[in-house]
């Protein structure tokens, strides 16, 4: 399986929890060092690759095609953000989040078609996972307009994915996480106050933790997410039932 974006967050969770469950895990991310430093730790594989360029894209590809005959599990987590007051908020935030959260889940989905293809059957599809967010699905609190509007496309995306693909017998499912720990909430949830602030507009109370997303992934790309496609799963403690 690949995960992009899976040297630190959400993606850095999942790898970790598929490494635990015993798959065979690469890993991508901009950064060469991190990749390398990620991986020795896990006990993965990794390929450097920047997805908001298209060179990237084509990179990555190629690269695991070489190591690899067929792709059981893609998870498309690579991802930015960027908030900014509504009148200030500038052009180039729509431009470089539509890049980087959008067009590398289309694109690299496609790229690595005929290493899904090869994994895929009907009774055991091959599995693509978007990482979505809450955001695409309810109205932040926070003014990220071009990352709330992207990670929205990103689950219809996931939605038109799954019907052109379903007849192929491969899945796309999205996973919007509410707030975990990563570096895009760490300016929020690194503030002990803050966080219980958060914490406290949540439902069931808490943070979400690592074997929360981990544990989603792994029920999508398990015999009993093999039904299921063109969801997208609110992995948030509730917030989504605000409406």
């Amino acid at each position: 399986m690949l995960v992009t974006g899976g040297t630190r967050g959400i993606g850095l969770m999942i790898a970790r929890g598929f490494v635990e469950a015993g798959a065979k895990v690469w890993i991508s991310s901009r950064k060469a060092d991190a990749c390398a430093e990620v991986a020795g730790s896990l006990g993965c594989q990794a390929i450097p690759a920047d997805l908001s360029t298209p060179e990237g894209i084509a990179g990555l590809a190629e690269e695991l095609t070489a190591q690899v005959p067929s792709l059981d599990v893609l998870v498309n987590n690579a991802g930015a953000t960027w908030g900014a007051p509504l009148e200030e908020y500038p052009d180039s935030a729509f431009d470089k989040l539509w890049a980087t959260n959008v067009k590398p889940v289309f694109r690299l989905t496609i790229s690595l078609l005929p290493l899904l293809r090869a994994a895929a059957t009907p009774d055991d599809p091959a599995r693509v996972i978007n990482i979505g967010s809450i955001d695409g699905i309810a109205v932040p609190a926070m003014e990220v307009y071009a990352y709330s509007s992207t990670k929205a496309a990103v689950h219809m995306l996931t939605r038109h994915l799954a019907h052109q693909l379903a007849t192929e017998s491969i899945t796309v499912n999205a996973i919007a996480p509410g707030p975990f720990d990563s570096k895009m909430m760490a300016f929020a949830l690194d503030n002990p106050d803050v966080r219980a602030e958060i914490a406290g507009r949540v439902p069931l109370g808490r943070i979400g933790r690592p074997e929360d997303m981990a544990g989603t992934a792994i029920f999508l790309a398990s015999r009993a997410g093999g039904y299921l496609t063109g969801a997208v799963i609110p992995v948030d403690g509730g917030l989504s039932t605000h409406g």
